[in-house]
């Protein structure tokens, strides 16, 4: 009798844990843990206002401050999305606002600011991603001057040819994320 309670609660315990792990992987709850979407509104929100894929804009966000809205870096780039202050001056005067009023440490601030520069920089380059997040990570200026020297269209351009380490590591990683995203978020796949 006890020997066949014992068996009993193990199998119950068993088809718990079975029935858990189904349920978690048919509804990617790991992943999506891995991946969140925190500010969903706010990037939906801008991303169609500037016309730029939102998980794209989750995936820098992801990679560049880790949903952590005071991120503040080691050269001085502020909030979500990372960005420099003089950058942000400039998207202000672009944007026609004031930018004593602008606080990037506020997502929706950061994130509108972020988003218009991405859309731009998507824009001036044909919306080629991989040139379009070496200038987010490098700056314009750099990807103009690589672009200049290089032999090759920059539609056919790799993430290999991008001569910065860094700067290849980190369009890497928001691709990859971009790719989760997509894959765990657009209900269209």
């Amino acid at each position: 009798m006890f020997i066949r309670r014992r068996t009993i609660k193990r199998t119950i315990v068993v088809l718990l844990l079975l029935l858990l792990i189904v349920t978690v992987s048919k509804h990617n709850l790991i992943e999506k843990m891995l991946y969140p979407y925190p500010y969903k509104q706010t990037v939906e929100k801008y991303a169609l206002e500037y016309g730029v894929d939102p998980y794209l804009v989750i995936s820098v966000i992801r990679e560049e401050s880790r949903f952590k809205s005071q991120s503040v870096s080691a050269k001085g780039a502020v909030g979500l999305m990372q960005l420099m202050p003089d950058t942000a001056k400039e998207i202000a005067v672009w944007l026609g606002e004031n930018y004593e009023e602008v606080d990037l440490t506020k997502p929706d601030d950061n994130i509108r600011y972020g988003t218009w520069y991405l859309a731009t920089r998507s824009k001036e380059f044909s919306g080629n991603t991989i040139i379009t997040l070496a200038s987010y990570n490098a700056g314009i200026g750099r990807v103009k001057s690589w672009l200049k020297e290089s032999t090759k269209n920059f539609n056919s351009y790799l993430i290999e040819d991008i001569p910065y380490k860094e700067t290849r590591e980190y369009v890497q990683k928001v691709l990859k994320s971009y790719g989760k995203y997509n894959k765990l978020y657009n209900i269209d796949t």
